[in-house]
């Protein structure tokens, strides 16, 4: 029995893995468990933003480990106190609680707009996707996913992505509006400024949390530190997760004024979450991520990247903001993802039948923008 094979008879079926086992990871560069050394142009779905293994990120995690590993949420440790102090002062200014992943920080979200108007319905947008727990999963309007797991949670309802559906869906019942500022599992697409900006209004109108979910999008992806300061629409809450560990699981939910105080003691926890370790990572991270000659880069380097996506053959449509970038074909995409990692060494994304997806470390150069162009062209042929 081969080592995948081993593994394929121990790990659930949940994932259609590719036959590759990766042991090692430098900057944009992974390498499989034989030596040959790939390209890396998803960033493990926009966590390793920094890269894989930063030295900064690496150092910081050694030292705290020899330090402190745990000590659990009724106490406080250092790097907890000052990531909380630098994510809330770096996006909505009000307070932070700390999760593992992105889809908790989505379920305390959920929780806490609903506390604050009990009974109250969850709106969520069509095309959306923020997670497989099932709160997250309920405003998860994709039948695929939910359908194996009926009945969801209730309360919750998907809308069209128009002005007039999230008008007609928002009254003085509604908890809360969430939504992603780009919709990135359905193929990279950005909600327009002027819907953003309606959803704060139609949200103020009535009284409901507006909810950004910025798992994906936020800390340097599109060439800000948070998506929402493209449009200049604040939202009431937050949440991120991916990239803030700089490889280690974390989540946030960031409150706004209005919330800060909402959650009371016993109204959410988590066990290991804003460990000292991780958190450690993370302000490592941070210092990497928000620096504004990296954020400009990105900005450069997103649009010369689609720029030369476009040049490719069988490209119909290419879309995104910064490192985000999703691109239509008009040949089978998961195969030309599986050609390209298994012939080009190249690791990207499909995220539907049509769709590419190309979520690059934000710490690239020219170098690897051209490299990736190449080994696509090899490919879509």
């Amino acid at each position: 029995m081969s080592a995948l094979q081993s593994a394929d008879a121990h790990l659930t079926p949940n994932y259609a893995r590719y036959p590759v086992e990766f042991a090692r990871g430098e900057g944009a560069r992974l390498w499989d468990s034989d030596g040959v050394e790939y390209l890396d142009f998803l960033a493990g779905i926009s966590v390793s933003s920094v890269g894989h293994c930063h030295p900064a990120v690496v150092a910081a995690i050694r030292e705290q480990a020899g330090v402190l590993l745990h000590v659990g949420n009724l106490y406080y440790t250092e790097p907890m106190s000052e990531l909380a102090r630098r994510l809330a002062e770096c996006s909505l200014g009000g307070k932070v609680f700390f999760t593992n992943s992105g889809t908790e920080a989505v379920e305390a979200a959920l929780k806490c707009a609903r506390k604050a108007r009990q009974g109250g319905t969850i709106v969520s947008l069509h095309g959306a996707f923020h997670g497989r727990t099932y709160g997250a999963l309920s405003a998860t309007p994709q039948e695929s996913k939910q359908a194996p797991f009926a009945p969801l949670v209730g309360g919750f309802v998907s809308v069209d992505v128009s002005a007039e559906a999230i008008a007609g869906a928002l009254d003085e019942h509604t908890a809360a509006l969430i939504l992603e500022p780009i919709q990135g599992e359905t193929g990279v697409h950005a909600l327009p400024d002027e819907l953003l900006r309606f959803a704060r209004e139609r949200c103020d109108e009535v009284g409901a949390t507006l909810i950004f979910d910025e798992i994906q999008t936020g800390l340097g992806r599109t060439g800000a530190a948070w998506a929402y300061e493209h449009s200049g629409v604040i939202p009431d809450l937050l949440v991120t997760a991916k990239a803030l560990g700089g490889g280690l699981p974390i989540g946030a939910l960031i409150t706004g004024a209005r919330h800060a105080d909402t959650f009371a003691p016993g109204d959410h926890g988590s066990t290991f979450a804003g460990g000292p370790v991780v958190c450690a990572a993370a302000l490592a991270a941070l210092d990497v991520l928000l620096d504004e000659a990296l954020l400009a880069r990105v900005r450069e380097l997103g649009e010369l990247l689609r720029e030369r996506v476009a040049t490719l053959p069988h490209v119909v449509e290419v879309r995104g903001r910064g490192l985000m970038v999703g691109f239509d074909v008009d040949v089978d995409a998961p195969a030309v993802v599986r050609r390209a990692l298994l012939e080009r060494q190249l690791v990207a994304n499909a995220t539907g039948p049509a769709t590419l997806r190309l979520l690059p470390p934000l710490v690239i150069g020219e170098a690897e923008v051209e490299d990736c162009v190449q080994r696509l062209r090899a490919v879509l042929v």
